[in-house]
């Protein structure tokens, strides 16, 4: 079963609530398994740029069906692999600390990605949201 809009923005708003708690403020985007938008909000007060730097992480993470950091790790070691797919994709690809899988059953259903704080904080959220989906 695919990922609904309705787990989108639920995991979102699971972030964002995370995210409150720590007195940040940043945007969440949640991709399809072929790295497509299904949701994206930013908090009041987030920097506007952090909007596309987050569907960059989470489309990143879902087209190579790996997690931020293993991305970066890509991007490192093999850079003009990672340069020529990056050209490829829709947006650009953000690797590094904050954009995670989204699994269930041990399939990829997309990727949720944050934006406007420390990379660790943004990862600490989209932890925090992926916790609030179902199985």
């Amino acid at each position: 079963m695919p990922l609904t809009c309705a787990e989108a923005l639920q995991l979102i708003a699971a972030a964002h609530e995370h995210a409150r708690t720590l007195g940040l403020r940043l945007t969440v985007a949640v991709v399809d398994e072929g790295g497509l938008l299904l949701a994206l909000a930013r908090m009041d007060g987030a920097p506007p740029l952090s909007a596309q730097i987050a569907e960059g992480k989470s489309s990143g993470a879902a087209l190579w069906h790996r997690e931020g950091p293993s991305l970066g790790q890509v991007a490192q070691e093999r850079p003009a692999f990672f340069q020529a797919v990056d050209r490829m994709a829709r947006v650009p690809l953000i690797p590094g600390a904050g954009s995670l899988l989204i699994r269930r059953g041990g399939q990829v259903l997309g990727a949720a990605g944050a934006s406007g704080a420390k990379a660790e904080q943004d990862a600490e959220c989209v932890e925090a949201g992926l916790r609030a989906l179902p199985g």
